[in-house]
Parts: structure tokens; sequence; C-alpha cells
């Protein structure tokens, strides 16, 4: 009974310290706020019952897999399910964090999000995983279940498009300085 208490402590604990940047990592990837909830808290469930496993590794690596998977099951399973897009003002207020004037904060977050919009599904995966949680081309691809190869054209695609987004003129998309 000790070790049982201590298991639900310990993944309250993490559910509580990493819930909200997991709920982040799915909003950017399906672009609407209640799936992303839903997509975590499948997650989530996942993660519960293998948590003894799953505690001695990586537990916000394993966690985050499970929510881009659950991601693309959702999109692979319901091809014909209605896909909101969300609206670009309920962006994660990390978005704008480091602007002070809020007009701009909004401004800016619906620009992104706008500019998000036409990426296709692995493009916007890509480029969430590369530039939001700052993953390697190759732990993109392990996560995406693809090639290097693909994530590197998915990138370039990507960035591509967001260079050419109006909503994002003045900014440095994929600039390497």
């Amino acid at each position: 009974m000790q070790r049982s208490e201590s298991r639900d402590e310990d993944f309250t604990a993490f559910v509580l310290a990493r819930s909200a940047r997991l709920v982040h990592i799915a909003r950017m990837l399906c672009g609407d706020a209640a799936l992303a909830e839903d997509l975590v808290q499948t997650a989530l469930e996942k993660a519960y019952l293998r948590w003894d496993r799953i505690e001695l590794g990586d537990p916000f690596g394993y966690v985050r897999q499970a929510v881009v998977n659950q991601h693309l099951s959702w999109v692979r399973r319901r091809p014909w399910r209605e896909r909101p897009s969300g609206h670009a003002a309920e962006l994660d207020q990390s978005l704008g964090s480091y602007v002070v004037d809020p007009v701009v904060a909004v401004d800016r977050k619906i620009a992104i999000a706008g500019a998000l919009r036409v990426l296709t599904r692995r493009e916007r995966a890509v480029v969430v995983l590369r530039y939001v949680e700052d993953l390697t081309e190759a732990q993109t691809a392990a996560t995406l279940g693809v090639a290097v190869g693909t994530v590197k054209s998915a990138n370039s695609r990507a960035l591509q498009k967001l260079r050419a987004a109006p909503e994002l003129s003045g900014s440095h998309v994929g600039d390497q300085s």
C-alpha cells in the first residue's frame, strides 16, 4: 500500500509540474484548446498505467511522445472529422511573454496562429518540435516516426511558407543568427 501512495504522489507531482507545458505542445500541434487537453489527458492516462517504469527514465519525454503519437493517431483515424483550427487570441501566454504591451502580444499571437494555419500537419509538428520544444532533427524524426530527411524537407517547406506569410512580415523566421 505504501508504494502505491508514493507512486500516486510522484505522478501527481509530475502532472502538476509538467501538464501546462504538455498542453502547450498539444495546442501548437493541433490548434485547438479542447482537443489539446484531450490529447494530454489520454497521454497521461496511459503514462499512469506505466508510471513505475516511466519515472525511472525521462517521464516528460515519454509523455511528450505519447501526446505526439495520440495527435497523429487522431489525425489518421478521423480524416473526415471537422478539425477546428482554434482562435489565435487563445494561444498560450508564453508566445507573447517577451512583449510588454498586451496589444502587441495579442497581435503577435494572432499573426503566429494565422501563419501556422497554412502549414500541413507534418510541417506544423516539425516546427513545434524543432523550435518550440527545441529538439534536434534526429529527435524530431524519432518522435514523429519519420526519416531525418523528411524532417529536413518538411522544416524547409514550413520555413519557406512562414517567411512568405504576410502576418509575419518584419519577423526573422528561420534566421540562423
